[in-house]
Order: C-alpha cells, then structure tokens, then sequence
C-alpha cells in the first residue's frame, strides 16, 4: 500500500538492503526518541501469505466442488476466500521479487517495477476493500436469516447474491484504483478509515442483536424445561465469548492497520505517531493473519464443507 510512513517495499528493494529478521527492540525516530518496533522479515511475508494462499484456495475449491454449497451464504464465505488469497497472493508475489532483485536473479529497470508495484496496490487495495464488504455481507445474511426466517429464502436468493457480489467487486477495483492513484490525498485516507468504522459498527450491531435474540431463544426453552437460570446463563456465556472472539480478532487484526492511516492525518509530524508508522509491515502482516483465521471462523465449522474438503484433499473429483 502507497502510504505515508511506509515504503515501497519492492521499489526499496533497489536498493539492495539486508533483510531483517523478526525482531522486537528499539529504533531511533526522525527526532531521536527511542520507539518499539516490530520488524517483520520478507521470509515471514513470504511464509504467512503462502500458507493463507493455500487454505483460502482449498476453501474456495471446495464450495465450487460441492452443488450442496452453492448458496449465497457459502457463496459470500467463497467470495471472502477469494479476497483473502488475492491479499495474500498479491503479497507473496510482490516478497518473492523483492527477494529475487536481492538476490540478483531478476534485473528490471524501475519504470517496470513502479508499474508492478502500481498493479500489486490495486490488487491489494480492492481484496481488502472486498475481504471487509463480504464480512459485512455475511453479517447481514445472518442476521436476515435469524430474524426473517421464514422469507430468507424469497429475500436472499442466489441471483440476488451474485448482484451483490458482482457489486461488490467492481465497487473495490474502482474505490481502489482511486484510493491508490490520490492516496497522498487527506480525503482519501478519511473515507479509508470511516468504511472501516463503519463495518466495524454493522457487524457489532448486527451481531449483538443476533445474540440478544439466540438468549431469548434459549431463555424460552429453558421456561418450558423449568430450567431457565442455568441454561440461559450458560447460552448466553457462551455466545458472548464467541461474540467477544469474532470481532476481537477483526478488530486486533484490521485495527492497526487503519490505525495507521489515522494517524497520517491526525498527527504526519508528530515523534509518537513516527514510532507507529515504523511498524507499518507488522499492521500489514496482522492482516494477513486475519485471512489465515477467517476460514477457521467462517468456513471449516460447517461440517459439510470439512467433508468436501477430505475429498479435495484426497483428489476424489
């Protein structure tokens, strides 16, 4: 991503640097104050994107083998997959030529570079972008089908979730393309941010009223059973700390990132804000964790889907 407090990372690698090694200590700011930084080495890069890159791609190979998957729940869980190992695709292409240039394997003039760098941002960009629009999407194909149960399959049909992804996708590549070619721009930044917060904010409400209703639910049961305390307490525990694992992985993996971003427009100067924006590949590597935990959240739990994906496994077509 072209942002402020961070380099290119295959343009600086014309420069032919050392690699770092993952390490945690202190570095020295433009100003002399002492920062914790977190630095993240190109084999790291390398190893968390190839091993998103290959969960995600059995994710999406499974939904399209299975018939039984093609709904547009599975299909937004497909789409999500397939944000994520562009994020990660995107990443492992961009480390394997820096590492390549330093190694002196491949020579190219930096007017290519810059022009593959560019391609690599918008990929990147738009599969993030994406990745955040179908966890909203799934959000709300949830919470339609807790709350409208009886008209989910009239309100969310599959022609309805193609449009939607459809949308979605040409939605990201333009936003991105913008976001990329302004992204020194303060607007541009804002309107990164504000997306965040905002799907931040729908999948908390849409998620706490889901558990709000799943209590009532067991609450009501627990009425006819004439154990209302202790079964309610125990579904409502249970809900909370998967609620509370949900959106504090989304949160502790995105939230730095645009963290960052907000910082470039709140406080570009300040000593405390150039110690943050030196962990700039840190935030970019929690997002990368994000794409190896979603299929364990959102796909692997469908027993279904764990099926198919013996079969892929076992090549049996």
């Amino acid at each position: 991503m072209a942002v402020q407090g961070s380099q290119r990372r295959l343009l600086g690698s014309l420069n032919s640097t050392p690699t770092a090694i993952p390490q945690l200590g202190l570095a020295a700011n433009q100003t002399g104050a002492r920062c914790l930084e977190v630095s993240i080495s190109d084999g790291l890069f390398l190893s968390l994107g190839l091993v998103s890159l290959v969960e995600n791609a059995l994710v999406v190979a499974t939904i399209a083998k299975n018939r039984n998957l093609h709904s547009p729940m599975y299909c937004f869980i497909c789409c999500l997959a397939l944000s994520d190992l562009l994020v990660s695709g995107s990443n492992v292409l961009e480390t394997a030529v820096i590492l390549l240039l330093e190694a002196g394997a491949l020579v190219a003039r930096a007017a290519v570079l810059q022009q593959l760098d560019n391609v690599i941002d918008v990929i990147t960009c738009s599969s993030m972008l994406s990745s955040l629009c179908f966890l909203g999407a799934i959000a709300v194909d949830r919470y339609i089908s807790i709350f409208y149960a009886l008209r989910y399959h009239s309100i969310v049909t599959l022609p309805w979730a193609r449009r939607a992804v459809a949308a979605i996708w040409v939605a990201s590549v333009v936003f991105s393309t913008l976001f990329i070619a302004y992204y020194d721009h303060v607007a541009v930044l804002l309107c990164l941010v504000v997306f965040f917060l905002a799907m931040l904010v729908l999948m908390a409400v849409l998620y706490v009223h889901m558990l709000a209703r799943a209590c009532q639910h067991a609450q009501g049961i627990a009425r006819l059973h004439k154990r209302q305390r202790p079964v309610h307490q125990g579904f409502g525990l249970k809900g909370a700390v998967t609620l509370t694992i949900l959106l504090g992985i989304f949160f502790l993996c995105w939230g730095p990132f645009f963290l960052h971003l907000t910082l470039i427009v709140l406080c570009p100067e300040h000593p405390t804000c150039g110690c943050i924006f030196k962990n700039f590949n840190l935030f970019l590597a929690l997002i990368i964790c994000n794409a190896i935990i979603d299929p364990l959240i959102y796909a692997f739990h469908s027993q279904e889907l764990r099926r198919t994906l013996k079969e892929v496994l076992t090549c049996s077509w």
